[in-house]
């Protein structure tokens, strides 16, 4: 979830008493369903779920409740490491009324912990914070460290759908696909132009409002690389355009990057400051 679009609450929320309210849709120990979600959380009588999807960083849950009820017969687990995205994805889950979708408090850190190996099928990175900085691109769920994670845990022919509105994120997650050892099956820079039915987060509604292209790919690991090892650009600055003079017009800044933008474009008007004072002497 991208840190400057928390959720603003209402004056009458209280977190402990919406998790408590919808607390019959979260798991909150997900590592004990660990190789039996399928089954586990299935209705009464019913057989299995045909497959398991993680939505992780599931927000306010809108992308999952909408994509569960177009694929009932799939379980979407909605993860999230913020309590109010878990107290609202609940709430959503529960005012939906389906039966295919489960809440769980959690990182992408620990998907080894909460799904054991062939378990999922499809893992959702919808709009995950970018952390810019080098020093914190440990954080990224868009990295080369988390793809490795992810195929302990996807099924032969599992996939890492990615949305998001940075273009940096982006480019810099074309480059950890091919070391880490997927495939890239599909990619795009306009996705909701391309593929306009698409299951839509609170996140991409407001920030295509605000101007915001999505951009996405669709990822398989393929055979494990003989050898891993980090060789991109780590500062997603670098990723930025070249042309500090595209900087000044872009009128778009994606979120979690707002800061970084605006000191390069400060950083351009003083070095063309600097410039025209040498020639003007």
């Amino acid at each position: 979830m991208p840190h400057a679009l928390h959720a603003r609450l209402p004056k009458n929320f209280v977190l402990e008493e919406r998790l408590e309210r919808y607390g019959r849709v979260i798991e909150l120990d997900p590592a004990g369903w660990r190789g039996r979600w399928a089954s586990a959380c299935a209705p009464l009588g019913a057989a299995p779920f045909s497959e398991v999807r993680l939505d992780l960083g599931c927000g306010k849950g809108g992308f999952s409740v909408e994509a569960a009820r177009r694929e009932p017969n799939v379980l979407f687990v909605a993860m999230d490491s913020e309590p109010f995205c878990v107290a609202y994805a609940a709430q959503r889950v529960t005012e939906s009324g389906l039966s295919n979708v489960v809440v769980v408090p959690g990182t992408g850190m620990r998907v080894r912990e909460f799904f054991s190996p062939g378990e999922l099928s499809v893992i959702y990175l919808n709009f995950p914070t970018p952390f810019p900085r080098k020093r914190d691109a440990g954080k990224r769920m868009a990295s080369m460290e988390r793809l490795m994670d992810f195929r302990e845990v996807l099924t032969a022919h599992g996939e890492v759908r990615l949305r998001t509105d940075s273009q940096p994120l982006f480019d810099f997650m074309l480059t950890q696909v091919p070391i880490a050892g997927y495939e890239l099956l599909w990619q795009s820079r306009d996705a909701r132009a391309e593929r306009p039915d698409d299951p839509a987060s609170e996140y991409e509604r407001r920030l295509g409002a605000q101007g915001a292209h999505v951009l996405a790919l669709t990822a398989r690991p393929g055979p494990v690389p003989e050898r891993v090892e980090q060789t991109a650009e780590l500062s997603l600055a670098a990723y930025l355009p070249q042309d500090l003079e595209s900087l000044q017009g872009l009128a778009y800044a994606p979120h979690g990057m707002e800061a970084t933008v605006e000191n390069l474009r400060n950083r351009a008007v003083r070095r063309r400051s600097q410039n025209a004072s040498t020639f003007g002497e």
